[in-house]
């Protein structure tokens, strides 16, 4: 599954699964490897990219998922919303932070929304912590007011309501053991 140079997953793929499919379920894409992360973010046409490196911790869970799903239900999102998962895509995370937000300490939890290559806002960790999922979707929100066209939601009102969010915390999901 992995190759020699990849760094193996922490924690127990299976267990932080539930953590993936949540972004997943309202149309967030995976950016599983280096070369998918360039292949993405490397593109020079004026789209807007959101990139959400998903973690473990009680504060992706209660705080960053649930803001990232509800911001892109928005009437105005990004052109392509896309996550890394800190601890579990490592290869990807190590890239994407030392190639696309070098100028930022690594941070998980942290969303970026990016045109170009570039930074147009993030929210790091400290950023998302003691905050509610609320106060983030709605600060999401009014930057995607500002820097995106692409006309939302990006599911139907009916299917978001069948979200089930992962509230798991870290400290209780298990190393993985290969």
């Amino acid at each position: 599954m992995f190759n020699l140079q990849s760094k193996p997953p922490i924690y127990d793929p299976e267990a932080v699964q539930p953590m993936r499919d949540e972004l997943k379920f309202v149309g967030f894409e995976e950016l599983l490897t280096p070369e998918k992360v360039e292949e993405v973010l490397s593109v020079k046409d004026d789209s807007t990219t959101l990139v959400v490196i998903n973690s473990v911790c009680g504060c992706a869970a209660g705080s960053a998922r649930p803001a990232a799903t509800e911001a892109v239900q928005n009437d105005l999102i990004p052109d392509r919303i896309t996550t890394v998962f800190a601890g579990q895509d490592r290869d990807a995370v190590d890239y994407f932070r030392s190639n696309y937000l070098a100028q930022y300490p690594p941070s998980s939890p942290s969303i970026a929304l990016l045109k170009n290559g570039k930074v147009l806002h993030i929210l790091p960790r400290h950023q998302i912590e003691g905050r509610t999922h609320e106060e983030i979707a709605a600060e999401l929100k009014n930057v995607f007011s500002q820097f995106t066209s692409k006309k939302g939601p990006s599911i139907s009102a009916e299917k978001y309501k069948e979200l089930v969010h992962a509230r798991a915390c870290g400290s209780k999901i298990p190393l993985n053991e290969n």
